[in-house]
């Protein structure tokens, strides 16, 4: 039947380490594609790291149009709806479910899809500590951290069960479904190093044809720097109400553009369906909206968040320490993050970046969740409040206006971002501008997206970031941005398993706070009391700061109209229900 669902899951939290995602329908674009069947070119900005979804570490990514998980989120509705999971049970006592598959899957290979493929994510792959990835934090279960058991039942039903109740169970369920037939000898085998090698499977380097997916599109072709080309899975399971298979669009492009203005004068030629509007181009094609036959979207501000962080690890490796000390003792004043965060003129960023298209962020958690705490602690433009900090600090300034410390050292700092996203820089840019009025000097260096993830996750050898990460309506996936051993728990990393180990690394006890209070939240069924513990746990992040939230920008999306079917939300953009949608003749 024709469903009404589909928010496909982003499987990374670290959205806006990438480019920004554009949409586009032009033939000429693409190589060897019939000119009678219908598709849609979309451009992004960046080469693909990887074409394995456990492995993923980005946003935007292949793995929404390649994978499907058990159940899926409707962005409109906010349900829970089935997807490769026909149906599900709950006990009573809130412990199992149990999932029954829908009837015939089957992998693009023709393969098919069972109960076993499941079980083969969850425990081989998921929950293999010689895998790392980004999904498994937001499996574990209570203080214990302990994962759900996950069995075979029969073919076509797989029963999940947790040792005490787990409120996102139902929703944590959406992760994609990986085919053990492809994969199991990879995870079994080891390289020269002694890891399985999964994980360098399904690199970006692996012909299409050997890449097997349950999802709507699989991969037809790879060109570096210049596309990345989708064709409709024959096999994918979903109908319509007649019976037709889905999608209709048989054929999906990414297009690699240079740069975010190669996009738009694209779109504006006729030459793409639809462009993310930033905020520079909004009045430019607000005024062409008639005559270029497109809708502007607006969907209210974008899941996730754009923050701020210092480094506050205390930890050394190998007798260095991650941080120079003198900056280390800077960062770990709380007063010095309360000065920072108050001396940042979001107004203005909002009026100048954003063009007056963005909203302030008080919390971790997106405004548009229903958790989110409006009412949480804001720290507003005040430079007279934020000298005051410093000078209670123990900071001074010299005759010429630069701060300096208490032992006369000049307080100077790098921030890194991710190089190319151009709103990004701008804000970076501002930061530096409004601390120089505080008489702080920052060295600002975009970089390259992997040299910035390995510093986030291995070398740990940074200062400062500009960055964000992706959100949604319910909290508990981004848990481990705050578990203390978290994958993504950026502002204290721990060790990542098989590095060199840390010394002296300090875990604050407002970091065990929030980690309590988001764990406690797991376990609570009651929705007015999850509130209340988000509430507190946003509080505590406000107060101590390990990120100064900043400002998220509108969801904008120009379309044609001749894109029919779109259901535009902040949460899903224009097409998430890409198998639903349609291409006119006009």
């Amino acid at each position: 039947m024709l469903s009404q669902r589909r928010h496909r899951f982003l499987i990374s939290l670290i959205c806006s380490f990438a480019a920004s995602f554009l949409t586009a329908c032009n033939p000429a674009l693409v190589e060897d594609t019939a000119s009678d069947k219908p598709q849609i070119v979309q451009a992004i900005l960046s080469n693909p790291k990887t074409f394995n979804a456990i492995l993923s570490q980005e946003s935007p990514n292949v793995f929404g149009l390649t994978y499907e998980g058990l159940v899926d989120d409707n962005p409109i509705t906010g349900e829970v709806e089935p997807a490769l999971a026909k149906s599900w049970t709950i006990s009573e006592d809130q412990k199992e479910i149990i999932f029954t598959l829908r009837d015939n899957l089957k992998w693009s290979d023709g393969e098919p899809l069972t109960a076993e493929d499941v079980v083969f994510t969850y425990n081989d792959l998921i929950f293999n500590p010689d895998i790392p990835n980004n999904l498994r934090d937001s499996l574990r279960i209570g203080e214990s951290g302990n994962f759900p058991t996950v069995e075979k039942l029969d073919s076509q039903r797989v029963k999940f069960t947790v040792p005490q109740p787990f409120a996102p169970f139902l929703q944590s369920s959406g992760i994609p479904i990986m085919p053990k037939h492809a994969l199991a000898e990879s995870v079994e085998k080891t390289d020269s190093e002694g890891k399985p090698k999964f994980l360098s499977k399904w690199g970006i380097d692996t012909p299409p044809q050997d890449i097997i997916v349950n999802g709507r599109y699989q991969l037809a072709n790879y060109a570096t720097s210049e596309r990345v080309t989708f064709k409709k899975n024959p096999y994918y399971w979903e109908t319509d109400e007649q019976g037709n298979e889905l999608p209709y669009i048989d054929r999906v492009v990414w297009q690699i553009v240079e740069n975010q203005d190669t996009a738009l004068l694209q779109f504006r030629s006729g030459g793409l369906d639809a462009i993310n509007v930033t905020p520079d181009y909004f009045s430019l094609l607000k005024q062409e909206e008639d005559r270029g036959n497109f809708t502007i979207y607006n969907g209210g501000p974008q899941y996730g968040t754009n923050f701020l962080g210092f480094n506050l690890n205390t930890g050394t490796r190998d007798g260095e320490p991650l941080v120079d000390p003198v900056k280390s003792r800077w960062f770990n004043t709380l007063e010095f993050r309360k000065a920072v965060a108050y001396g940042i003129n979001r107004r203005q960023m909002i009026n100048n970046i954003f063009r007056g298209l963005g909203e302030k962020q008080n919390s971790p958690i997106s405004v548009q969740s229903p958790y989110y705490d409006d009412q949480v602690k804001s720290y507003g433009y005040d430079l007279e409040k934020a000298k005051e900090l410093l000078l209670s600090a123990g900071f001074q300034y010299n005759k010429k206006g630069q701060l300096l410390d208490d032992q006369g050292n000049r307080v100077r700092f790098t921030l890194i971002t991710n190089a190319g996203n151009q709103i990004r820089e701008a804000m970076g840019a501002q930061v530096k501008q409004d601390l120089a009025d505080l008489g702080i000097e920052v060295d600002f260096t975009p970089i390259q997206f992997n040299v910035l993830v390995d510093k986030l996750s291995n070398s740990l050898d940074w200062e400062c970031h500009l960055l964000g990460f992706t959100g949604g309506n319910e909290p508990h996936f981004g848990i481990n941005l705050w578990r203390t051993d978290g994958n993504l728990h950026t502002f204290n990393q721990s060790a990542r398993e098989g590095s060199t180990p840390l010394k002296g690394r300090k875990v604050r006890e407002w970091e065990k706070q929030i980690e309590d209070l988001y764990i406690q939240t797991s376990k609570e069924l009651d929705q007015s009391k999850r509130k209340e513990l988000y509430a507190e746990a946003q509080e505590l992040v406000q107060e101590n700061l390990p990120y100064i939230y900043l400002v998220n920008p509108l969801s904008l999306e120009a379309v044609r109209n001749h894109i029919q079917g779109v259901e535009y939300s902040a949460l899903g953009g224009a097409f998430w229900n890409i198998e639903e949608l349609k291409l006119s003749s006009d």
